[in-house]
This record gives structure tokens, C-alpha cells and sequence, in this order.
């Protein structure tokens, strides 16, 4: 009994150590990684039980019709992170009222901005041959229209209710985000269980029941979180002042930019996959990308208190505190690829435990996959640390060549080599340039100055 409590205290003391922003950081962190990790759990059972229910081909359907809907988020011109920037920086000066405005004004104008573009969407969505678009078979039917139209409603309604989940990581209160996303993936987990057991197979029922969870614990969670904990900054109608939108959108523009980039790289995955190789190497190339990026989320945890903390770390010029970060992150990913390298290895029997024969895996794929998280592990470090001091011009400028860099790669790979799959996978490590290459230069330079 002695020894534990003696352990205990000893994790106590490692817990309060350092500055506040540091033990704030540790606790968001060990919080996280339980919720994470629930959420992680609980991802991995969904995918096997959501196969089981449509089959490999409607499940690629499905995250490639996901991920192509997620690309109108180039509509959000970097709103919500200019918003985690500026409130980050009015809340460490203490600036409730401005934080008020920052807050009232994005919410306005994200619902300037989805609510038409939704309605838009719908409107031009019936006109559209979507399986010539997405070269399937005709055998998906009118639910394939009718699962779009769902995906684009969901979608553009949870990009203006996610935005608590910026003022949670401004608040440096990440873990806040993580506790929504799990009550999220639990609630799917249960509408899927119960349709299982009493409904036939459907991409339409798929659709409804992965996106009305989502929508329900994010508007749960708007409505407790701005009448409780941040009452003061809740958005109202009389605290929007598109004054302060230069100042979200002179961030918010640079954002913008990184995140097209991204969606061309990141979410065009699935859509190249499914229209120039098949619908069953998405779900072959989702789940294995499933399971070696645990050990991304993971990192992730690790890493996502960062982005605020440096921002309140530089307005308060403690720049010995980022360099001290940096060095223990970049010690930990020694770790990481230690533990990547064994999963990797027992990558076979983990698949076959999880989803049985019903998805044909190649080793080779699990190694390209590992290496693709490897390079966005030790990227994103110096990423998030010149994301919060607000360091965006390299990263923007090597965001306007990427997604070339990306098709290009792709195209050779799959065109020329005859690569298949793998093509993506490849591209998307080439065209991560800027966080294996000129982030780490930038980051070194500006901690110097």
C-alpha cells in the first residue's frame, strides 16, 4: 500500500511541475489520453460491425462520399482556426469582451456562409450523375443521391456547431473536444449496434445514423458549455462586430490556403482510390490507415495542447518555454517509432483478428502507411508550435504547390508504375514537404530570433 501511494505522489509531483501552462498542458494531455483512447476503442469496433452491415464496397461508398463532402470546408476560409489564435491571445490578456465578439462573429458568419451553401448543394445535387462521377455501379440505386444530401446537411451544420471545439483549444482546455467526440462515437457505435439487429444492410440507414450523432452531442454540448463555463463569451446577436473580422480572417486567410492543401491531399484520398482503382482498396486502404494511425491520435494527444499554449507562451515572450517543448517532443518521437515499427510487424495478426478474410491487406501497404504518419508525427511538431505564434507565410506559400506535388505524384505513380494503392500514399509523403523539410528550418530560425 506504501509503494503505491509512494508511486502515486511521484506522478503527482511530475503532474505539478513547471509552469502553469505547462501543468496545464500535462493535464489536458492524461485527460485526453483516456478519452482518446475510448474514442480510439470505439473507431476500431465501428469499423468491422459497419462492414459486417453494408459490405466493403457500400462502406467505401461511404467514406469517400464523407471525405468529398468535407472538401465545401474550403468555404470556411480559415474561420475557426483565425478564431483559435485571436481568442487565445484576448483570453491570456483577459479580454472578455473581445473574446465575446471573436466568438459572436464566427458563428455569424460561418451560418453566412453554410446555411445558403447548403441549401445551394441540395438544390444542384439532384442534376448530377453521381455514379458516373464516382464510377460505380448503378446497382447503389436513388440512395446514393439520397446519402449525399444527408452527408451535405450534416456537414455543413456541424462545421458551425464544432466551432466550441475551438474555443475549448483556445481555453487550452483540448481535452473538452476529445470528451465531445467521445459521447459522439458512442452514440454512433449504439445506432449501428441496434440497426445490426434490426434492420437490413443500407448505405442510406449508414448515412443517417453516422450523421444525426454527431449533430444531437454537438448542439448538447454548444447549448451546456455557452450557459455554463463560458457564459461570458457565449455568442448573441448584440456582440457580433464584423469589425474584427479582418483580424479572424488576416489569420483565417492563411489558413485557408493551408487547409485546401489539405483537403486536396488528405481527403481526395478516397476519391482517387475509388475512381481509378476500386471501391474495395478504399476500405482496404481506410482500414489499414485505421489501425497505424492510433499511433497518430495518440501523438495527436500528445501534441494538441501545443498550438495555444505557444500562443499564450509567445504573447507573454517566453520563448525558452517553446524551445524546452520542442526538445522533449522531438525526444518522444523516438518512442513512437519504436512502438510504429511493432505495429507494423504484428499488423497481420491484428487484421485478421479484427475483420477476419473479408478485406485483403498486403504487408507493403501497412510499411508505406506507417511511414506516411511517421513524417506527419515529426512535422506536425514544428507545425504547431509555429501555428501558434502565428508564423503562416512558408507554410502558405508551400501549400499553393503541394497539392501539384500531390496529383503529380500520384499520377506518375498509378499511370506510370502501376503502383495501385500505394500511389496515394507515396504522393502524400512527397507533398509533405513543408513539415519534413521547411517547417523544421523555419522553426529553428524563428527560435533563434
Amino acid at each position: 500500500m506504501g509503494a503505491s501511494n509512494k508511486i502515486i505522489e511521484k506522478i503527482k509531483k511530475a503532474i505539478t511541475k513547471g509552469s502553469e501552462r505547462s501543468v496545464k498542458a500535462k493535464k489536458n494531455i492524461i485527460r485526453m489520453l483516456f478519452l482518446k483512447g475510448g474514442n480510439i476503442l470505439i473507431g476500431l469496433l465501428l469499423v468491422p460491425m459497419t462492414i459486417k452491415y453494408v459490405d466493403s464496397e457500400n462502406y467505401g461508398i461511404w467514406l469517400t462520399l464523407s471525405a468529398m463532402v468535407s472538401w465545401m470546408s474550403f468555404f470556411n476560409v480559415g474561420l475557426n482556426n483565425g478564431l483559435k489564435n485571436n481568442l487565445g491571445e484576448a483570453l491570456a490578456k483577459g479580454d472578455i469582451n473581445l473574446g465575446k465578439k471573436y466568438v459572436s462573429t464566427t458563428y455569424a458568419l460561418l451560418c453566412l456562409i453554410f446555411i445558403p451553401l447548403m441549401l445551394i448543394i441540395l438544390f444542384i445535387a439532384p442534376f448530377i450523375n453521381w455514379n458516373s462521377v464516382l464510377n460505380i455501379s448503378d446497382s447503389v440505386g436513388n440512395s446514393l443521391l439520397a446519402a449525399i444530401c444527408i452527408i451535405v446537411v450534416y456537414f455543413c451544420l456541424n462545421f458551425i456547431l464544432s466551432t466550441i471545439n475551438m474555443v475549448l483549444q483556445a481555453d487550452q482546455n483540448p481535452a473538452g473536444a476529445s470528451a465531445r467526440d467521445l459521447v459522439q462515437q458512442v452514440l454512433s457505435l449504439t445506432i449501428i449496434w441496434i440497426l445490426t439487429l434490426t434492420t437490413q444492410g443500407s448505405l442510406l440507414k449508414l448515412c443517417v445514423a453516422l450523421c444525426a450523432s454527431p449533430l444531437i452531442i454537438s448542439s448538447i454540448f454548444n447549448i451546456t458549455l455557452f450557459s455554463g463555463r463560458y457564459k461570458a463569451i457565449a455568442p448573441s446577436i448584440k456582440s457580433i462586430d464584423f469589425k474584427v473580422a479582418p483580424s479572424l480572417l488576416n489569420l483565417g486567410a492563411k489558413f485557408f490556403v493551408i487547409q485546401i492543401a489539405g483537403i486536396i491531399q488528405y481527403q481526395m484520398s478516397n476519391f482517387l482510390i475509388l475512381r481509378y482503382i476500386g471501391a474495395t482498396e478504399v476500405t482496404a486502404y481506410n482500414i489499414v490507415y485505421k489501425y497505424i494511425s492510433v499511433l497518430w491520435m495518440v501523438w495527436s494527444i500528445m501534441t494538441t495542447p501545443i498550438w495555444a499554449a505557444v500562443t499564450d507562451a509567445v504573447t507573454k515572450k517566453d520563448f525558452d518555454w517553446i524551445r524546452n517543448t520542442k526538445k522533449k517532443y522531438l525526444k518522444l518521437l523516438v518512442l513512437f517509432t519504436i512502438g510504429g515499427v511493432l505495429m507494423v510487424i504484428i499488423s497481420p495478426w491484428v487484421y485478421k483478428i479484427w475483420i477476419g478474410n473479408s478485406v485483403s491487406i498486403t504487408p507493403i501497404l501497412s510499411i508505406f502507411v506507417f511511414l506516411y504518419i511517421w513524417v506527419m508525427m515529426f512535422g506536425n511538431v514544428f507545425v504547431c508550435i509555429l501555428n501558434g505564434a502565428g508564423k503562416l507565410n512558408l507554410q502558405m506559400y508551400s501549400c499553393l504547390i503541394s497539392p501539384i506535388v500531390f496529383l503529380a505524384g500520384f499520377y506518375i505513380c498509378n499511370n506510370v508504375f502501376n503502383l495501385g494503392v500505394i500511389s496515394v500514399i507515396i504522393a502524400s509523403i512527397i507533398s509533405n514537404f513543408n513539415g519534413f523539410l521547411i517547417a523544421p528550418i523555419q522553426c529553428r530560425n524563428f527560435l533563434r530570433k
